[in-house]
């Protein structure tokens, strides 16, 4: 089985109404086609990377050669771990957890989007709070980053329940226009004092050691 060589396939993270797991070609496919019928509203363009700023076919193959980049260029040193979230047993977006020379330093990022129909429903504070209990339960974790532009509220709402602090900001150019980005940031001991998500992670052990761990 392809799990005895990239142990990654087999971790699952479960909560109340989701499913974490490192998606196959069939969940690529899925997760493609949520892309393509739409990630935000036009007239908006949250991510500092406009990888959406393309056709829908485009944004299916964006999507697509991301997870196939982050695979060929893994190493303990530098990796980042894409999951598509699944609920009901449908596809409905990607969360991700990532780190560089996690083994030392102990901090991860984070980053998400799901499909504008499933949008609004509390799904992105779920799925962000399985990643962070893998990451301070399953990994050690000190701490974890965040960071939203400070018109995306949706976004900077779920950090703010998950327990994370202002930490400054950013500014990037976006669309021609310089715009600001609020950093966030979460210890192990807000997580724990605003943990609510009930967690399962499944399938861990066999992958530490591609943490660096």
């Amino acid at each position: 089985m392809i799990t005895e060589y990239w142990p990654l396939f087999g971790l699952r993270l479960r909560t109340p109404r989701l499913e974490l797991r490192v998606p196959g070609p069939d969940d690529l496919q899925r997760l493609a086609a949520v892309a393509a019928a739409g990630v935000h509203a036009p007239d908006r363009q949250p991510f500092v990377v406009p990888w959406t700023d393309v056709t829908p076919l485009e944004r299916a193959r964006n999507t697509l050669q991301w997870h196939w980049n982050t695979w060929a260029r893994w190493s303990p040193r530098e990796w980042s771990l894409n999951f598509v979230t699944v609920a009901d047993g449908q596809v409905i977006g990607t969360q991700a957890l990532d780190a560089k020379d996690f083994a030392v330093l102990r901090q991860v990022g984070t980053g998400s989007w799901l499909g504008r129909e499933h949008q609004g429903k509390g799904y992105g504070t779920e799925m962000r709070a399985a990643v962070l209990d893998l990451a301070f339960t399953g990994l050690g974790a000190g701490w974890a980053t965040s960071e939203a532009f400070a018109d995306n509220d949706a976004s900077y709402g779920v950090s703010r329940r998950l327990g994370y602090v202002d930490d400054g900001t950013a500014r990037h150019l976006v669309r021609g226009e310089a715009v600001v980005g609020r950093r966030l940031r979460l210890d192990r001991e807000g997580w724990a004092a605003a943990r609510t998500v009930d967690v399962r992670i499944e399938g861990l052990e066999p992958c530490l050691p591609m943490f660096g761990l």
